[in-house]
């Protein structure tokens, strides 16, 4: 078990590094004799928890997206907070900020990244579309929204959000702005709640 132990702080210890130099130098400006140094260690422990610079951008999204979607559960679990506003809250607790938010963001938008792209959606929408669901559900019971299928709803609104507001498609101002617009529209539409009542809740949220 001490041997377990130490290997999870070790591989910690370099993803803490690699957070660092990712969110000051950048991805491509950042080596593995960087994170090397950082950490004090040898080339033969680094490849020991991970095979490449690849495989710890990886593990770093999937902590991440662990981190977002804690950040994200406290949150709905704030009963005493108004629910539309703790609706936003966990909504807006998803985005990934910061310097090194920006960075990966940055990194997973670039065409040769598709897949990591990928999975980072299919990460973060498996740990989000249930939390966002039971938060739906709680709506359902309050009379705020009206749906027989809050699961499928969820996932409509969510790939459909990942979908049209992706940094990889290029929309104008206009564009963007008339996608918002539609969006909020059919979501009010899609939760069976009043016209209007969203506009204030996801509009913030949306480019």
């Amino acid at each position: 078990m001490r041997v377990v132990k130490e290997a999870k702080e070790r591989r910690n210890e370099i993803l803490d590094a690699a957070e660092r130099l990712f969110g000051t130098k950048g991805y491509d400006h950042t080596s593995t004799n960087d994170i090397l140094n950082e950490v004090g260690i040898a080339r033969g422990t680094l490849y020991y928890h991970f095979k490449s610079k690849e495989d710890i951008l990886d593990a770093m999204i999937e902590r991440i997206t662990q981190r977002l979607v804690a950040r994200a559960r406290g949150i709905s679990r704030q009963k005493e907070v108004p629910f539309l506003q703790r609706f936003t809250l966990v909504i807006g607790a998803l985005n990934v900020d910061g310097p090194l938010g920006n960075e990966i963001m940055k990194l997973v938008h670039k065409p040769q990244n598709a897949l990591m792209h990928q999975k980072m959606q299919e990460r973060l929408l498996a740990g989000v579309n249930p939390l966002i669901t039971e938060l739906l559900e709680e709506g359902i019971e309050s009379g705020i929204f009206k749906t027989d299928y809050p699961a499928e709803a969820v996932e409509m609104m969510m790939l459909y959000s990942n979908t049209a507001f992706d940094a990889l498609a290029e929309h104008s101002e206009e564009e963007l702005h008339k996608k918002a617009e539609a969006f909020i529209y059919n979501v009010e539409r899609l939760l069976g709640t009043k016209p209007g009542s969203m506009q204030d809740v996801i509009r913030p949220l949306l480019p």
